[in-house]
């Protein structure tokens, strides 16, 4: 029997290894189309992408039996139009929009659950001021970004200036290209007049940070697990994302009540998504932060040390016309997370490990894989998808029995891992 042929926008070596390990992937062939370089780096041309890529396609010799990815803009956009092209299951391309773009996306998810915080446009020329039903603190955010990029946490009137100074400095990278995609559907008034070069104020949410991750398929919206987010202690990046989450039960009900609601809202089918909430246990009180019209690729293997399986097995069965059936808590692991070396300040990278150290590293210590972020040389402010206020030196998945013995592992990877910057 022939293998199927799979076509991965902005496929990378990482996630590679990690498809290989999907159940059935002895039947499948995967084929890179376009690089991450050409999706990420500068500002995008859609066009050309998908002019490149349709001609790879139509040069190919063989079957072409899906084509996926798991990348926010602009790789979202491009698979369903791609899709559409050569006749393959994907998501619409206006219901992946309506997550992409965040302004369009709070307007369909008030109409289907109240678990959202304030939000409201500013007008970004002249001398922006705050909206009136949002107040301090609040975060400033483009409607269309790559990870939390230009993304500002504000507490008063200055930082309120000074953020809406860098977006609208930057707003254009992502935006501009977004317009492409935009004028292709038959858009909301509200959402034709703000465009894709808009800035959205929200309410800044408190509690715990969760993300769920579900798919839809033949117009059923399944959750199939939930991640607790931990950040830096006083800080509003990512320390860790963890798989189980550790919110009770009922909680966790709550969010996959709300998540299919929202989902069924906005049209998607035969995709998979993430969902990022926060859920404050003193007022137990819900809020939807973003919505992802993808798996999270990151997630892949905490999913595999806990369930068995990566997520990944969902988005490739789903492109193949199958109802994914994921096992759960077959793997080697209690609880897995993917864990955050980061540097809070700015600096030249001198020395990154090398490969011969972190292959001992990751022997040495069971259940741990690392990715190393910087090159050597590398200036930090040049990494691409960084927070705004610090930068990742390293990844570090790990597999443990429970919280303690993960942070016991996170803690000799990080003493081991050599870094010099200056």
């Amino acid at each position: 029997m022939s293998r199927a042929n799979i076509f991965v926008v902005g496929m990378d070596k990482e996630n590679l290894e990690t498809l290989g390990d999907i159940p059935y992937a002895e039947d499948y062939r995967f084929h890179p189309l376009l690089s991450i370089e050409e999706l990420q780096q500068g500002e995008v041309v859609v066009p050309e992408l998908i002019s490149k890529a349709q001609a790879k396609l139509d040069a190919f010799d063989g079957s072409i039996d899906a084509i996926v990815g798991y990348w926010d803009f602009p790789v979202s956009t491009i698979v369903p139009v791609l899709c559409e092209r050569y006749g393959l299951r994907s998501n619409s391309l206006e219901a992946v929009a309506k997550c992409e773009h965040k302004y369009w996306s709070r307007l369909e998810q008030q109409k289907a659950t109240d678990a959202h915080p304030a939000f409201a446009l500013v007008d970004l020329s002249g001398t922006p001021q705050p909206p009136a039903n949002v107040g301090f603190p609040m975060w400033l955010k483009p409607s269309i970004s790559y990870s939390s990029e230009l993304a500002f946490g504000v507490k008063d009137e200055r930082e309120f200036q000074e953020a809406v100074t860098q977006i609208r400095e930057g707003i254009g990278r992502v935006g501009r290209p977004f317009e492409y995609i935009l004028d292709r559907l038959d858009l909301p008034p509200e959402v034709s007049a703000a465009g894709g070069e808009a800035c959205l104020a929200e309410e800044a949410l408190t509690g715990r940070q969760v993300a769920v991750e579900g798919y839809a398929y033949n117009g059923e919206v399944t959750v199939y697990g939930a991640l607790d987010s931990v950040n830096h202690p006083d800080s509003s990046s990512f320390l860790r994302h963890q798989y189980p989450s550790a919110l009770p039960g009922p909680v966790v009900a709550r969010l996959r009540d709300i998540s299919q609601r929202v989902m069924r809202q906005i049209g998607t089918d035969s995709a998979t998504f993430s969902i990022e909430f926060f859920y404050d246990p003193e007022t137990d009180v819900i809020k939807l932060l973003e919505i992802n019209p993808r798996h999270s690729q990151s997630h892949a293997e905490l999913f595999q040390f806990v369930d068995g399986v990566p997520n990944h097995h969902c988005m490739v069965s789903l492109a193949l016309g199958r109802n994914p059936e994921l096992p759960d808590k077959q793997g080697p692991y209690e609880v897995a997370a993917k864990w955050y070396h980061r540097r809070f300040e700015d600096g030249r990278v001198r020395r990154v490990p090398t490969d011969e150290e972190v292959h001992r590293i990751e022997q040495e210590i069971p259940g741990v894989r690392i990715r190393i972020v910087p090159e050597e040389g590398q200036r930090l402010s040049d990494l691409p998808e960084q927070d705004s206020y610090s930068f990742e030196l390293a990844q570090i998945l790990i597999g443990g029995e429970n919280e303690k013995n993960m942070r016991d592992k996170f803690d000799r990877c990080v003493a081991a891992l050599r870094f010099v910057c200056d």
